[in-house]
């Protein structure tokens, strides 16, 4: 369907809209409880172990938007609810991400923002809009993983009929990976290798900053690794800030391709930071396979870096860069009171992935344990 044309009337395409008023999407089955009177708005708290079939269809078609809210913001709900979705009755899905993380609001932590896929407009519910085609059929349902019931469910899940999908057409996929703390001068893997041909289209990333840095922590350098790049990465970036389009640090601020929509000092020597970046105008296509990383680099000098580290009884500091030196301890670092331009750091990093593939469903590991996904979080707004 010529998305750029609102003049033009189709003859094929139909509209469906799921919900608990008409979980099927029915001719002439919505709002039917309640005689018609709002009977059957929401669905009723998620059991811990349960799933949800919150919408399934067969034919040729396009999911068109995703809205959602729920009463339970804790981080047993956003991180404990499972998102999944199924392309053309696949086995594995396409898409397993916990549901806040897939709507870009990682961390366990809700906070609006408004870029051009997704958004929280005011801070309690979501909207996607980015299209999800099928040839045959599509599924989509949520799992409590977490150990006790959350909260009330609204939804609604709108997809056309009719569309004509050529071979040049994607399957949406979605991938969640965090690592707590992240490994010593390993990058962090947004992306691990995907095979098959397809579209990368951005992610969103959440941060914790172990307390012992105290130090800026975005010298890291995206790098997108394309059809046979091994050591060395064919796009690669300038800064952790770089990539989401800003400069000299980063503050707040929400666009439609890239932003920063949460940045809180926790305490003393803590942050927390959500962010993400699109890439819609910017389009990056790989042919065979594809991997996104990212490095761990801070930077910090100076007399007053060193003492932070000494108060905080950590024996150095591991340097990259320009000024590889090595391990440095910090009673080297308070007698030369050198300028350490960069260094190695382990932080909480999280990143949900988005893209399209020429398959319904691809070749990348299982989601975290419930466990895992919420160990260390504070939760809150």
């Amino acid at each position: 369907m010529d998305e750029s044309a609102l003049f033009k009337i189709s003859r094929t395409v139909e509209m469906r809209w799921l919900n608990p008023e008409n979980p099927t999407g029915a001719r002439g089955a919505g709002g039917q409880t309640c005689s018609g009177r709002k009977g059957a708005p929401c669905r009723w708290a998620l059991k811990a172990g349960e799933t949800w079939i919150l919408g399934a269809g067969e034919g040729m078609g396009t999911i068109r938007r995703i809205w959602m809210t729920v009463s339970d913001w804790t981080p047993e709900c956003l991180r404990g609810v499972v998102l999944r979705m199924y392309w053309d009755k696949a086995e594995k899905p396409a898409v397993e991400v916990p549901l806040g993380d897939f709507f870009c609001n990682p961390l366990g932590r809700r906070h609006a923002f408004n870029n051009a896929w997704f958004n929280n407009p005011e801070n309690r519910n979501w909207n996607s809009t980015i299209p999800m085609p099928f040839r045959t059929a599509f599924r989509i349902e949520v799992t409590n993983e977490s150990p006790r019931d959350v909260g009330m469910f609204w939804y609604h899940i709108d997809y056309t009929l009719g569309e004509a999908h050529d071979a040049d057409t994607g399957y949406f996929q979605a991938y969640w990976n965090r690592e707590n703390p992240t490994t010593l001068k390993r990058d962090f893997k947004i992306l691990p290798q995907v095979e098959g041909r397809g579209r990368y289209l951005g992610c969103n990333m959440g941060l914790i900053t172990r307390p012992f840095y105290r130090a800026w922590w975005g010298e890291g350098e995206v790098k997108i690794y394309l059809d046979g790049d091994r050591e060395f990465p064919t796009l690669c970036g300038t800064g952790t800030e770089d990539y989401i389009c800003t400069a000299w640090g980063t503050g707040t601020y929400s666009l439609p391709w890239y932003g920063c929509y949460f940045h809180k000092v926790l305490d003393e020597d803590r942050q927390q930071v959500s962010m993400y970046r699109l890439h819609g105008p910017d389009p990056i296509f790989f042919q065979y396979e594809i991997r996104v990383e990212m490095q761990q680099l801070g930077a910090w000098g100076g007399e007053t870096s060193s003492q932070q580290l000494a108060a905080t009884g950590q024996e150095g500091v591991q340097t990259a860069g320009v000024d590889d030196r090595g391990f440095i301890p910090v009673e080297k670092l308070l007698a030369e009171n050198p300028t350490i331009y960069l260094f190695e750091r382990q932080d909480d990093w999280c990143a949900t992935a988005y893209f399209y593939l020429d398959r319904p469903a691809s070749n990348l590991p299982v989601l975290a344990s419930y466990t895992e996904r919420v160990a260390d979080l504070t939760g809150g707004e």
